[in-house]
């Protein structure tokens, strides 16, 4: 198979200025809860590609990404504004490293995300895998602003369907809010907040999923190590599993 499909977009739900959901009729693409793969559009007969999680689960024929507008992006900008019917190209080789298959075995999964870092999540909240592997899934969903707190019905629904298995907490750090965390990830890792908004420890049963912004990937990271867990890597199993796209 060629390494690009022309696909067609069948929907660009816009959940305020910058933040959208593009969904793509496309045939053919497989791929494992947690990947990404990349998008692209010919912009003067050059054709610019940009990476991007599947928000959908695999088993599902419409492809779903969720994105974000860059100021002066030469594709992201172009994205956002396209309609129904129009043509994108999608690639057929997924990547990625964000997925349960990479985790090793532990009682307690947690997610921590960062804006359209959720998207990954997603996906891999609506397979069954997770829920079958753990005894509680914990996700942590930070934002500049409450506006920016997309796919929060989802989350919902799945409290409602895992109502013993599953808690998520939004972060707002530009905004005070009457629920929820405020301040960075980080920070409430390192001062037990996040533990406590939890009801769980953070110990050697706990695997960690990272996916968002560079400082905060890597600060968690820290603060995670000082906790006594461990990166995990193939030939050394550990407890946090990260991606990185920057």
């Amino acid at each position: 198979m060629s390494e690009w499909i022309q696909a067609t977009v069948l929907n660009n739900k816009r959940w305020n200025e910058h933040l959208h959901s593009l969904q793509i009729e496309a045939e053919g693409i497989k791929f494992t809860a947690g990947q990404y793969t990349r998008l692209a559009l010919d912009i003067d007969e050059v054709r610019v590609a940009r990476p991007y999680s599947f928000v959908n689960p695999p088993d599902v024929e419409t492809l779903e990404f969720y994105l974000n507008s860059v100021p002066d992006g030469p594709l992201s900008n172009r994205l956002v504004n396209m309609n129904s019917g129009d043509r994108i190209w999608v690639s057929t080789k997924p990547a990625g490293f964000l997925t349960l298959d990479e985790v090793p075995d532990g009682q307690f999964l947690w997610m921590l995300a960062t804006g359209t870092a959720i998207g990954p999540f997603l996906s891999i909240l609506r397979t069954k895998q997770p829920w079958n592997r753990f005894q509680r899934v914990l996700l942590a969903y930070a934002v500049r602003n409450e506006n920016e707190l997309s796919y929060r019905d989802l989350l919902e629904q799945f409290s409602k369907q895992h109502s013993e298995q599953f808690t998520w907490v939004p972060f707002v750090s530009r905004e005070s809010l009457d629920y929820g965390l405020s301040g960075r990830i980080p920070t409430a890792l390192d001062d037990g907040s996040l533990e406590e908004y939890f009801k769980q420890k953070l110990n050697r049963d706990t695997q960690v999923m990272i996916c968002g912004n560079p400082h905060m990937v890597k600060d968690s990271i820290s603060s995670l190590k000082a906790k006594g867990l461990s990166k995990n890597l193939r030939h050394t199993p550990g407890h946090i599993t990260v991606e990185r796209y920057w």
